[in-house]
């Protein structure tokens, strides 16, 4: 059986970009914190399905939670970088992109003591018009990047890129391990994680990975984040009806449907799945 990548986007409720408009930065840290206890929820089911994954971590989680992050090293799962505060790479300048990973890097490298080489954009957000960005991230010393999603969303998503682990720049081992996909009448649709494996039945997803593992012989990457095991989490009011329904459908049976997923198909790092420290 192919081994897959489990991944975790730590992250708080109010940190994802359809709140944007709606949650000031200067509010986040007088909202109610969540992310440290669902952190360690996983964390403890985890531990429980004796499961390996990689944490792509906020730096502004870290610089508030250090004790989580050396709890994720300590366990012996993968520590890497989600940027400092989840601003799309779509936001940010050459020079803002840089500063954002290199500062996060040496926050998450301080804390955890050990050598962070995974990043992974907020929101997907590196596509077919800032390609650029992988560069810079091979130049602040990161080895691969999990950062493109190889489908047709109104907020990321580039349908070009290849489906599975590439190297995007020419001469140069660094790498690109795009979220999992099914191809189906010449289009790729999700099937890594998030807001679609919460819509989708189970059933559907769990046909769509056997099929990336069985038929395809590929391994699959799947990602959630600490927020969607948390249906007691602070509503927001004023949302839009895309954004509400987006963020809050079947809240309450994403653990459960986690827990069948960790049972379904086997599970380690992203490190270790595709091999980047070999």
């Amino acid at each position: 059986m192919k081994i897959n990548a489990m991944t975790v986007d730590v992250e708080d409720y109010f940190h994802v970009s359809a709140f944007e408009s709606y949650i000031p930065k200067d509010h986040w840290d007088i909202l109610p914190h969540r992310v440290e206890h669902n952190t360690h929820k996983i964390l403890d089911l985890f531990d429980r399905k004796n499961i390996k994954a990689t944490f792509f971590t906020l730096g502004w989680v870290a610089e508030r939670y250090p004790s989580l992050i050396k709890r994720i090293v300590q366990d012996n799962h993968e520590l890497a970088s989600h940027g400092f505060n989840h601003i799309r790479v779509t936001e940010q300048t050459s020079e803002q992109f840089r500063s954002d990973i290199s500062t996060t890097k040496k926050l998450l490298e301080d804390i955890s003591g050990i050598t962070v080489e995974g990043y992974r954009a907020a929101s997907y957000s590196i596509g077919a018009n800032n390609q650029w960005a992988l560069a810079v991230l091979q130049e602040e010393g990161y080895k691969y990047s999990s950062s493109i999603y190889p489908v047709k969303h109104d907020i990321y998503g580039m349908p070009s890129a290849p489906r599975y682990k590439y190297n995007p720049i020419d001469g140069n081992s660094f790498t690109e391990i795009p979220i999992s996909t099914i191809r189906f009448a010449e289009k790729n649709f999700p099937c890594g994680g998030g807001g679609f494996f919460r819509f989708y039945p189970y059933f559907l997803s769990r046909w769509a990975l056997k099929r990336i593992n069985n038929i395809e012989q590929e391994s699959a990457i799947f990602y959630f984040h600490p927020w969607e095991i948390d249906p007691d989490q602070p509503r927001q009011q004023g949302l839009n009806y895309k954004t509400r329904f987006r963020h809050y459908l079947n809240l309450n049976r994403m653990e459960n449907r986690i827990s069948r997923l960790l049972i379904d198909f086997k599970w380690d790092t992203m490190a270790n799945v595709f091999g980047i420290n070999s």
